[in-house]
C-alpha cells in the first residue's frame, strides 16, 4: 500500500509542512505534492529538500477539474487534503475521489462555515457571537462549502480577553496537533488495499 497525498493550499502552508513532517516517515503513505493558490518561495524551497512536488496553480483553471485531475494523475494522487485552500473543488473531481478530498475548518461546524468564512473572518465572527469556545472541524469534502461529514471536531474554551490573534494562534496549535493524526487514520481505515 502506497497512498499518495496531495495538499492544496492558499496560504503560508504551516499545515501542508506539518502533514509533510508527520508522514515524513510513513510507511504506507506520502505527502508527494503541494498545489498552491499563490507563489510561495518559502514552502517551495523546504519541499524541494524534502523531494515534495511543489506546483503555484493557474489561476483561470482552479475550477477547471480536468485540469486539477490531470495534475493529480501525473502525480498518482489518491488522496486530496484541503489545508488553507480557498478555492471550491469542482464537483467533477469530487466523483474522481469520492470521499477522499479531507478538509479543516478554524471553527466548530456547523458554526461559523460556508462561502467566505476562512481565517480571520471566522474569528471575528466566533468573538462577536461571545461564543464560550471555538475549535476546528476535520470534515470530508462534497458539493457545499463546510457541509462534509464531519471525521472529527477538537474544541477550547475561550477567554474573556481573547482576541483574533490569540484565536488565530490557538486554531493553528490545535491544527497542528490534531490534523495530520485524523488525515492518516481515515486514509488508514479506507484505503484502497492494493
Amino acid at each position: 500500500m502506497d497512498e499518495k497525498i496531495a495538499v492544496f493550499i492558499s496560504g503560508k502552508g504551516s499545515n501542508a509542512r506539518k502533514l509533510q513532517e508527520f508522514f515524513a516517515s510513513d510507511e504506507f503513505i506520502r505527502v508527494v505534492l503541494v498545489l498552491s493558490e499563490k507563489e510561495n518561495p518559502v514552502l517551495e524551497s523546504w519541499c524541494r529538500e524534502k523531494s515534495v512536488s511543489f506546483l503555484v496553480i493557474d489561476p483561470g483553471k482552479a475550477s477547471n477539474h480536468e485540469y486539477l485531475h490531470t495534475i493529480c494523475l501525473k502525480n498518482d494522487i489518491q488522496w486530496i487534503i484541503l489545508a488553507g485552500y480557498l478555492k471550491k473543488i469542482p464537483e467533477k473531481l469530487l466523483l474522481v475521489f469520492p470521499n477522499r478530498i479531507i478538509n479543516i475548518h478554524p471553527s466548530l461546524l456547523p458554526k461559523f462555515g460556508g462561502k467566505g468564512m476562512y481565517g480571520d473572518l471566522v474569528h471575528k465572527a466566533v468573538l462577536d457571537a461571545k461564543e464560550k469556545e471555538s475549535g476546528i472541524t476535520i470534515h470530508l469534502v462534497n458539493e457545499e462549502y463546510d457541509k462534509g461529514e464531519v471525521l472529527a471536531q477538537y474544541n477550547f474554551k475561550l477567554d474573556s480577553s481573547e482576541s483574533i490573534e490569540s484565536l488565530r494562534i490557538k486554531i493553528q496549535l490545535t491544527e497542528h496537533l490534531y490534523f495530520p493524526a485524523v488525515v492518516r487514520d481515515f486514509i488508514m481505515k479506507n484505503a484502497i488495499i492494493q
